[in-house]
């Protein structure tokens, strides 16, 4: 029996649609996390990790070498990359396995496709001696290889998913099986702003730090709120973290930017993929279609329901890159700033370059950077090769 759940809905998006077994366990989750989420005890454990352990808050970092390059609007990146790990996923991490902690489970899971929320997850598993489990798709796995073996340093077990592409989309349908056949004993400790409620809304709450700390830091560097605010968007976590506190903010344009090569949120279509209803990349026969993106981690045919319905209510823009503009910004920001970024995080330093020549030196853009490129390092070295 698969049964719609009314709650944990944006507009039409969202809910939960799924078997009525796993719906029970997703109940119980949404429960644990209303309960602990604003609990004192919760929190100030949570933010203690988050200091001593990932490293927050972590710098606004003014471009100052790009925006005198580009001659026009001023750039800060939100520096992610130089969290614990290398990227924003970390804090969503912390804040599951604490949550993973109370509700008394003996064994995590979680699906990767850049590998980073992966390396996170492996990260506080490891902090917190609980076993581990990550499904990867297996093309992901070659082509992060590197990712693949620090979760295996870390202790996980990292299990190559075949079927399908073998990219992130089945990687999600694999962890989504083990849950069912385990969950008495295991938590999901589920990467993105995607998936049945209560994940979307959790995911956002643990990533609402990064906008959390960029809004008073904007501030008091330049006693105004940003004229917009830019992230890459694959499934959506970091995006909607860094838009979370913006989003009352009616004057600050909110930008996702996606590949081109995997539109989700730009040409999909409202529909059900893994247990919730967002815009989707749908084939002919009405499927989750294939995607493909130099970037494993936006490698994605689905996309939050929270995007889903900022898109569709028109508080947030969502634009494409091609995969060649993602790796030339990639270049552009080791070359003149020093910061190698992740493949990711180039398709949303592409779009600001291209912004930034459109607004005048009074303007304001902060772009996420969700993550440091060491992983990407060896993909682009052959790419070059070719």
């Amino acid at each position: 029996m698969v049964e719609k759940v009314e709650n944990g809905l944006f507009g039409e998006f969202g809910g939960s649609y799924v078997p009525e077994d796993l719906q029970t366990v997703l109940e119980g989750l949404a429960e644990a996390f209303e309960t602990y989420k604003d609990d004192p005890e919760f929190q100030e454990e949570f933010r203690y990790y988050l200091k001593e352990y990932v490293g927050r808050d972590n710098p606004l970092t003014f471009a100052q070498n790009l925006t005198q390059k580009i001659g026009s609007a001023k750039i800060y990146l939100k520096r992610e990359d130089l969290n614990h790990t290398g990227a924003h996923k970390i804090n969503n991490a912390i804040g599951q396995i604490l949550l993973a902690k109370r509700m008394g489970a003996t064994r995590v899971i979680a699906e990767t496709g850049a590998g980073q929320h992966g390396v996170a997850t492996a990260t506080a598993c490891a902090m917190f001696n609980i076993p581990c489990t990550i499904y990867m798709g297996k093309h992901d796995t070659e082509r992060q290889a590197l990712n693949v073996f620090r979760m295996e340093l870390l202790g996980a077990t990292v299990v190559p998913v075949e079927a399908g592409q073998g990219r992130l989309k089945d990687a999600v349908d694999a962890a989504l099986g083990d849950l069912i056949e385990n969950y008495q004993t295991t938590f999901y400790l589920l990467g993105s702003a995607v998936g049945p409620h209560p994940y979307p809304t959790m995911v956002k709450h643990f990533q609402s730090i990064i906008s959390e700390e960029s809004k008073l830091q904007i501030l008091e560097k330049e006693g105004k709120l940003p004229t917009a605010v830019v992230a890459c968007v694959g499934g959506g976590s970091n995006a909607i973290g860094a838009f979370a506190n913006y989003i009352e903010e009616e004057n600050v344009r909110l930008i996702g930017v996606e590949p081109k090569e995997a539109a989700s949120i730009t040409e999909g279509v409202p529909a059900i993929i893994h247990g919730f209803k967002c815009l989707t990349l749908l084939d002919e026969y009405g499927e989750p279609a294939p995607t493909h993106s130099i970037a494993a981690g936006l490698d994605y045919p689905g996309i939050g329901p929270e995007h889903s319905f900022l898109k569709t209510n028109g508080r947030a823009e969502y634009v494409t890159i091609t995969g060649d503009d993602a790796l030339e910004a990639f270049k552009e920001l080791s070359q003149v700033e020093g910061i190698i970024p992740a493949l990711e995080s180039s398709h949303a330093i592409a779009y600001t370059i291209k912004l930034a020549k459109k607004l005048t030196k009074d303007d304001v853009i902060i772009v996420n950077l969700s993550g440091r490129g060491d992983k990407d390092v060896d993909q682009v070295f052959q790419m070059e090769k070719l």
